[in-house]
């Protein structure tokens, strides 16, 4: 099982169906770093963590601007100029949409990790 695709899966249903809030949980760190760059971006309006005792709910609220959103499986390596390959073969077009990077210094995107000079794996994308 795979939590992060499966809370991709539920924004991106959410997504289509028109829904305004999207409830996913399990939570993970990783869940929560991603949903705070996607927020940072403007793919979604906001989002709060709810603690239940039994795996947290992360609620999001949708700002309808998601075309397409997944993980990248297999988590594919990535030296420090090797990021417009998978830009061509993820994104419809360049500088269009943001692919989510686990870096040394952190999860950030392509973009923040091409100009700090970073290599990494590959997370997710959305657009």
């Amino acid at each position: 099982m795979d939590n992060l695709a499966n809370f991709l899966s539920n924004i991106l249903t959410a997504e289509r169906v028109g829904k305004s809030i999207c409830n996913a949980r399990p939570s993970s760190n990783m869940i929560k770093k991603v949903v705070d760059i996607m927020h940072k971006q403007g793919y979604i309006g906001g989002y709060e963590i709810v603690a239940n005792g039994r795996g947290d709910i992360v609620k999001v609220q949708l700002a309808g601007k998601i075309n397409k959103c997944g993980v990248i499986k297999p988590r594919f390596s990535v030296k420090r100029n090797g990021y417009e390959k998978f830009e061509k073969r993820y994104l419809p077009a360049k500088g269009f949409g943001i692919i989510i990077v686990s870096t040394p210094k952190g999860v950030m995107t392509h973009v923040e990790a091409n100009e700090k000079g970073f290599g990494g794996k590959l997370i997710c994308y959305c657009y």
